[in-house]
């Protein structure tokens, strides 16, 4: 137990509530799917929630059956209202914060821009913070100052608002009716997403190759899976391996080491695998590429300006990408292939470019 992370939970109540029906097709909002997420990230010791009560009173009785602490903020007018609860849902984090040394960890469930500076104070408190929101409903400031954010309408257990699967079903225009079986191919246009998240798993290939050599270039030692997965939450705190198809992190590492973006090998910890990128086996081929690419284009030893060269290294391959290998731009790659005697690359003044040719 002295491992586990000590959770206090704090719900801005008012805002979940109708962020998830104003933007979830007016279901109501579940707060066991936000419980389960918590429970696989350590031990909540307090959950409180702070609203007027009177005006949930079906979902008083949900939450006092999950055991969370409601924190009655009386009827006022307008904003004074919304305020008052936003104030002291604020003074109660930070006093935990100095009273309980044991939370490690503090979750703020509200999509409101202004509990950004609370965020701010609990990490500058070295304490970890995760948000939760509704994602039509989240202020754009929230997710970058958290360590994590979680939109609660992505979380497990929350069930597709009733509207998305509404569209189908033509409710007008009877004369129309028989022209409408188009419109359920929001279901044909569905499974084409299954090739969507193909994509976006390209896209974090490249994501996961360039942090990797981030990470080995900073020389902190080896670059574990747990160290990854925390990174790219820094980068990214809305980032979740379930948006890519994948159930768990080191399933969506398997994945990608299986299309050789990655290596994995035992790590330090059981169940917690070391990552690299792979050897020079890929980068070599790319070097000949592009020494290849250089020799078509500067035939006679005339030599090739760097503007515009991987546009035709893309047309020789067209799934190239230097960031794949571990370079964040192509000049990195270009300076790499350098240094190996592949090509010879100087910065020319009058061209205002690199130029590459062919070492002989």
């Amino acid at each position: 137990m002295d491992q586990e992370d000590r959770i206090a939970l704090f719900l801005d109540y008012e805002n979940l509530a109708l962020g998830a029906r104003d933007h979830r097709g007016g279901a109501a909002f579940d707060f066991r799917p936000i419980a389960d997420a918590l429970a696989e990230r350590g031990r909540v010791v307090v959950r409180r929630a702070y609203a007027d009560w009177s005006y949930f009173d079906e979902d008083r009785r949900m939450l006092t059956r999950s055991h969370v602490e409601l924190i009655e903020i009386p009827q006022r007018m307008g904003a004074s209202r919304k305020n008052a609860a936003d104030i002291k849902m604020a003074v109660d984090a930070i006093e935990l914060a100095f009273e309980r040394d044991y939370i490690s960890t503090f979750v703020i469930c509200s999509g409101d821009s202004d509990f950004t500076p609370l965020v701010h104070k609990l990490r500058e408190l070295n304490k970890r913070v995760i948000g939760v929101g509704v994602e039509g409903s989240t202020s754009g400031l929230l997710p970058p100052a958290c360590d994590e954010f979680l939109y609660y309408d992505r979380l497990e257990g929350v069930d597709i608002p009733p509207t998305r699967r509404g569209r189908a079903r033509p409710t007008t225009r009877q004369a129309g009716a028989e022209q409408r079986p188009t419109e359920p191919e929001p279901e044909a246009e569905h499974r084409p997403q299954d090739a969507e998240p193909d994509r976006d798993v390209d896209t974090l290939a490249v994501q996961v190759a360039q942090t990797v050599a981030g990470l080995q270039g900073s020389a902190n030692g080896e670059v574990t899976a747990s160290r990854l997965k925390r990174t790219l939450l820094r980068k990214d705190p809305t980032f979740s391996e379930s948006d890519y198809g994948f159930r768990t992190f080191g399933e969506l590492l398997r994945h990608l080491a299986e299309r050789n973006v990655i290596e994995l090998a035992e790590g330090p910890a059981k169940g917690d695998p070391e990552v690299s990128l792979p050897e020079h086996g890929d980068r070599e081929v790319a070097f000949g590429l592009l020494r290849g690419v250089v020799a078509d284009l500067g035939s006679g030893g005339n030599p090739v300006a760097l503007s515009g060269l991987k546009n035709q290294v893309r047309r020789a391959r067209p799934d190239f990408s230097e960031k794949k290998l571990g370079y964040r731009s192509f000049l990195q790659f270009c300076k790499a292939a350098a240094t190996a005697g592949v090509v010879d690359l100087r910065w020319s003044p009058e061209a205002d470019d690199y130029l590459l040719t062919i070492q002989t």
